[in-house]
Parts: C-alpha cells; sequence; structure tokens
C-alpha cells in the first residue's frame, strides 16, 4: 500500500470518527434518522455480553471490539470491519476505549433485498451453492467505503435530503461490499435457494418460534435440504447446531423475563418452552454460571436493565 493511499485512509477514518464524535455527545447509541444507521461511542472498555448481531457491517473509526462466535474470535478496529450476514448469537465487548480516545464506531443493517436486487443489476454470478462460509467475517476496510459512510452521515445535516439521497449512497456502500473480498459471502446469503439463503430461513423460524418444540427433521424439510446437509451448513454459518441456537435464544429470553418483567424461575422457563423447570435450571447455570434467582439478583446488583444486546 503506497504512501498516498496510507494517508487518503488515515484523513478518511479521521474524518469519520469526528462525524461520529459530533453526533453522539448527547447520546452514546444514536439510532439516526437514516433507517438503519446507529452511531456509537464508548468511553471505557466493557466486560463480555451477550448480544444478537442481525445482518449489519460495523465499522470502527476509533477504537476496537472483540465478538466471540462459539470459539472463534474476531475482532475490529481502525483498520478493519465486521460484516455480519446472518442472525447470530454472540459475546461481545469493547477492547479499546477511554474519555479521551472514545470507541466511535457505526452499525448499518443490511437490506438483503436491496443485496439481491443489486446482484441482478450487476449481473453478478451466483455463489457455489456447496460452499457454506460463517455468517460473520472480518476484513479490512477501504477508503471508498469511509467516504461513503462520510456521506451518508453528512445526510442528517439535512434531514430533507434523507428520503432520496441515502438509498443511493447505501446502494454504492452494498456494491462496493459485494464487490469486495466479502462479496461471496453476502451473495450467498442473499441468493434465492442458496444454501445460505435456506439457513438464514431457519434462523428467522427459530428466533420466532423457540419456545415450540424443535424437530429438525421438519426444519430441514421446510428449507429443503436433507437432515444431514442442513446440519452441516447450519453450523458452518452459525458455528452451533439448530439445538444449540434455540436454547441460546430460549434462556436469553428467559433472563430477560426474570430480569426487566420480575417473571420468577419457573414460570420464566414454562414461557420459553422448558418442560422441566429442573432441566432449566442445570442449562441455565451453564450459560451463565450462576442458577437464575442468583444470577438475576447480581444483575440487579449492577444495574443491568437489558441482556441481550445488538451489534452497537
Amino acid at each position: 500500500m503506497s504512501k498516498e493511499t496510507t494517508g487518503d485512509i488515515s484523513a478518511a477514518r479521521s474524518a469519520l470518527a469526528e462525524r461520529i464524535y459530533r453526533w453522539t455527545e448527547t447520546d452514546s447509541h444514536l439510532e439516526s434518522a437514516i433507517p438503519g444507521l446507529m452511531l456509537v461511542r464508548y468511553e471505557t472498555p466493557t466486560e463480555p455480553k451477550s448480544a444478537m448481531y442481525e445482518p449489519c457491517i460495523c465499522v470502527v473509526a476509533q477504537g476496537a471490539k472483540r465478538v466471540q462466535l462459539g470459539d472463534e474470535e474476531y475482532v475490529y478496529d481502525e483498520n478493519h470491519m465486521l460484516i455480519t450476514s446472518v442472525g447470530l448469537p454472540v459475546m461481545a465487548n469493547v477492547l479499546k476505549a477511554s474519555k479521551e480516545a472514545p470507541l466511535l464506531s457505526l452499525v448499518l443493517k443490511i437490506d438483503l433485498g436491496m443485496v439481491a436486487q443489486l446482484m441482478v443489476d450487476s449481473n453478478l454470478p451466483a455463489p457455489n451453492n456447496r460452499r457454506t462460509g460463517r455468517g460473520m467475517a472480518v476484513c479490512e476496510v477501504s477508503e471508498p467505503l469511509l467516504d461513503g459512510f462520510q456521506r451518508l452521515i453528512d445526510l442528517l445535516d439535512t434531514p430533507e435530503d434523507i428520503p432520496i439521497l441515502s438509498p443511493l449512497i447505501l446502494k454504492e456502500i452494498l456494491y462496493r461490499l459485494l464487490m469486495g473480498e466479502l462479496g461471496p459471502r453476502l451473495r450467498q446469503i442473499a441468493t434465492a435457494e442458496s444454501h445460505g439463503q435456506q439457513v438464514a430461513r431457519a434462523v428467522d423460524w427459530l428466533k420466532e418460534n423457540y419456545a415450540k418444540q424443535l424437530k429438525v427433521e421438519g426444519l430441514a424439510r421446510e428449507t429443503g435440504m436433507s437432515v444431514s446437509t442442513f446440519h452441516h451448513h447450519f453450523r458452518a454459518m452459525t458455528a452451533m447446531s439448530p439445538l444449540q441456537f434455540q436454547k441460546w435464544l430460549r434462556l436469553h429470553e428467559a433472563r430477560r423475563l426474570m430480569l426487566t418483567e420480575s417473571q420468577d424461575a419457573t414460570t420464566a422457563a414454562l414461557q420459553v418452552g422448558y418442560e422441566s423447570p429442573s432441566q432449566f435450571s442445570r442449562e441455565y447455570k451453564r450459560q451463565f454460571g450462576a442458577p437464575p434467582l442468583r444470577d438475576i439478583k447480581n444483575l440487579h446488583r449492577q444495574g443491568r436493565t437489558e441482556v441481550v444486546s445488538g451489534a452497537a
């Protein structure tokens, strides 16, 4: 990489950081007027906490963050961005942030319908249907992408321009992603009847129906795959089995019910689909390190009001 190119990226990164800093001075997690765009600031490192990362692009203009998916770790910082192509349960924490140099980042939800249309408009080939990669990846961020995000944030100063100009800039950003090193992953999830899209449909079903009894055979049939093929591609994308995915959803929803709605453990367990309170307690302790009652007391002492965050 030439000095000139390095200088361009550094200048673009600094300009993006200035914009995020300005817009997060009064709201550290700003849900902006541009649909799907959040601007984020942290002034201290954080402990790992559970999060559900929906399909999104995460760009850090200053600082660093870590995400753990199963046994795999993804770190993104000023030079690297994170892309998630399917809803994934993870552990996430801020690695590098201070009051003098806060973590400044943005999260942009990915419109998979727009990705699919761009593929058609650009005559991009469908990906190899037999290969399914992780639904999460880190890659180097480019100057053109940083420039696109700058212009997107600049629209916040002229709200009347957002309805007309933001879709154009969003298409540009997604196009550059499609043409970059992670393009095949996005194409895989946006291509009709690809294994990636079939797994994405299964993930959506599990998020909507986690309390129901899971029959993997039926879910595989609904996605158009054999049971063995479904298991293979589901684990390849999410780093867990369908049953493990469902268990994560159930346990975190039960935790939320106990923390925010003051439900007792038995009621919460039954509501999320457990038939045995003792099994629920065992699996809850294995997931969170303490039995339900003790864990909720600890969360209250810490002042926690949420148990699962998004990609912020």
